[in-house]
This record gives C-alpha cells, sequence and structure tokens, in this order.
C-alpha cells in the first residue's frame, strides 16, 4: 500500500482544490482498505475517504489525518448480475455494460467518479438512479468492525441520500452489487423529458442501448457535465446544489414569491415527491435569481454551460469557491425563500 507524507489532495478532486493531507494511503485491495481504516480507528486518527474525488470539497488547510485513496479494481458480469469494486471507475463501468447489451445504467454515462460512491450518493441522471438497480452493497462496518452485505432494502436509498450517507464515519464501501436487464439491446423505458426530445421518441420508449448512452454524454458535455482537462467549465462537482424538496405551505410560500418576483403567469417547474411533496429546479432558482451562466468575477465562477455548476477558473481556492456557493445560496433564499443545499461532501470547511 503506498504512504506518502504532507500529500497533496487537490490533484485527486474534479474541482482541483483543497490542501494537503497529513498522510496519504493508496489502497488496491479491499484488505488494504480494511487495514487502513482499522489502523485509523485504533489511533484514533481523523480518515478521510477518497474516491474518484468528484464530490469532495477540501479546505484550504488541508486534511490534518488519514487519507485513504480507494483504487481497487474489479469488475465480475455474471447473466445480468454486476459486482464492481469500489474504485472502479464509474463511466468506465457504464459503458461496458451498454457493451454487454445490458440495460439500467446506461443513462448514468459519464458520471466522473467512482462505484463505490454510487450508493452513497444515490447518483442519479437523465430519469435513472442507481437504488433501482443496487441488490447490495458489500461495506466495512467502523461499529462492529466487520465487513457486511446491505442489502437494497436496508440501504434507505431516497433523492441524493442514504443510509451510507447518513451515517458518514460508519460504512466504508467496498463493493457495489447491481442486477441490470437483458432487454435485447434496448435501453430501459426512457423517463427523462430532455433525453426522449433528443432521440425523436416519447417517454417510456425504449432505444438501442449505445444511442441513449451517447446522447446522454452529449447532453452532459453541453452543460460541462463530462470531465476535461481542457475545459475549466469541468472543473467542478457537477450539479453544486440539489434539487428542492418542499412541503405543500413551503411550496405555496414558493409560489406567491415566484409570482411577485417574476409574473402571475411564471411557473416554476414542478415535480411530484414523496409524502405530498414537490421537487423543483436548484438550477431554475439560480437563474431566476439573477446568477447566469458564468456568473461571477473572480477565479470560482458559475459555468458558462449550466447553472449548476460552480467551477474553479484555475487559480480559484476553496474559500473563493464557497464565498461564491454562499452568494448563491443567499440570493436565491433572498429571491425566493427557498434555502438551497450543497451536493458535495465538505473537508473542514462548511457553507
Amino acid at each position: 500500500m503506498q504512504e506518502l507524507h504532507d500529500a497533496p489532495l487537490a490533484p485527486l478532486t474534479t474541482f482541483r482544490l483543497g490542501g494537503p493531507a497529513a498522510r496519504l494511503l493508496t489502497a488496491t485491495t479491499d484488505a488494504e482498505v480494511i487495514a487502513a481504516v482499522r489502523e485509523a480507528d485504533a489511533s484514533g486518527t481523523p480518515l478521510l475517504v477518497v474516491g474518484g474525488g468528484s464530490n469532495l470539497v477540501i479546505g484550504d488547510k488541508g486534511f490534518d489525518g488519514t487519507a485513504l485513496r480507494i483504487a481497487t479494481k474489479g469488475f465480475e458480469l455474471s447473466g445480468t448480475s454486476l459486482e464492481l469494486a469500489a474504485g472502479e471507475v464509474w463511466t468506465d463501468a457504464v459503458a461496458r455494460t451498454v457493451e454487454a447489451g445490458l440495460a439500467g445504467i446506461e443513462c448514468l454515462a459519464g458520471i466522473p467518479g467512482s462505484a463505490g460512491a454510487t450508493p452513497i450518493q444515490n447518483v442519479g441522471a437523465y430519469g435513472q438512479e442507481v437504488s433501482s438497480t443496487i441488490t447490495e452493497v458489500v461495506a466495512y462496518d467502523r461499529r462492529t468492525r466487520e465487513t457486511v452485505t446491505i442489502p437494497n432494502t436496508e440501504c434507505a436509498f431516497s433523492y441524493r441520500h442514504s443510509r451510507f450517507k447518513a451515517e458518514p464515519d460508519r460504512f466504508v464501501v467496498l463493493r457495489v452489487r447491481f442486477e441490470l436487464e437483458e432487454a435485447n439491446g434496448l435501453s430501459a423505458p426512457l423517463k427523462y423529458p430532455e433525453t426522449a426530445r433528443a432521440m425523436g421518441v416519447e417517454q417510456g420508449d425504449r432505444v438501442p442501448l449505445s444511442a441513449a448512452r451517447e446522447t446522454v454524454l452529449g447532453l452532459r458535455a453541453g452543460k460541462g457535465m463530462v470531465l476535461d482537462p481542457e475545459d475549466h467549465d469541468t472543473w467542478s462537482a457537477g450539479s453544486f446544489f440539489t434539487n428542492p424538496i418542499l412541503g405543500p405551505d413551503a411550496f405555496q410560500d414558493f409560489l406567491g414569491r415566484v409570482h411577485e418576483r417574476l409574473g402571475p403567469d411564471v411557473t416554476p417547474p414542478a415535480f411530484p415527491a414523496e409524502d405530498g411533496r414537490t421537487k423543483t429546479s436548484a438550477a431554475w432558482l439560480i437563474d431566476r435569481a439573477g446568477f447566469t451562466k458564468g456568473y461571477g468575477s473572480g477565479p470560482a465562477r458559475i459555468s458558462t454551460k449550466h447553472t449548476l455548476a460552480l467551477t474553479n477558473r484555475g487559480a480559484a481556492t476553496t474559500e473563493d469557491l464557497l464565498a461564491l456557493a454562499r452568494e448563491v445560496v443567499a440570493g436565491v433564499h433572498a429571491a425566493f425563500g427557498v434555502t438551497l443545499v450543497n451536493e458535495p461532501v465538505t473537508v473542514g470547511v462548511s457553507l
């Protein structure tokens, strides 16, 4: 297991931000992961688990503890059952399932990061979420000091949330198991209107798997959501804020503010959510509050391609990024009474 001291963490994140770790370990097997976690827990050393770094905002002072980079490999396909090691590159795994003719995660193409992070965040995009195909998550339980297999029904999946996110210091994901679908080379039914429109079909239709994947990659690239080292719009964590989910009273108050600010004929995006609540669009809120594409004059700005992405233009610090995020949160709340919540995990800092 590789060990470095005073090791830069910024290159391990898609933001390319953050100070160094006192110690950085890189584990390439499950056994190494478990050994590193047990050592940190036994000594009382703070532990930061790093996968693909696509959902991390690390403070400029860095991390005074052990950062554990999970670089395990493993892609095992048996029929329609798939098992991925936590360190597998997610977008590469999606491509391989499409090549194998299996449906279920094709619309999650292009999402940066590692497979082990997908159940934590219940990663989703373009009408698919991993919770619909995950069957089990194999993790090391730091409380019981055992490797456990957690079935889907015990993962407490919800919108961009899970049991693993709710208990961030308990589980370290080792492997993720999925059940995919053999549909004669076709995708799962398309649920997302934008994807269906781009392909010239109706919602609910199936299309060739490779066409679905390529369409999603094109849509994501147009929004700066496919990693490209030459494109600073992709020096981000993708969507920085989750879409707000509002209760009935809060949604009515929100509608009133929209009509007061934008006029009685303006209807904001609204989608049914659980328990009678309504989900609206964070990107719409940000834009209508005056934070348009490319907003900002400093080294951290809103993406020129998508208002939901905050970006490092090349010379930003984490504090630059957080200042912009706080400005957006305050502006949206002042305009619409809705408080945006950051999607990336913050380390040593907070909004």
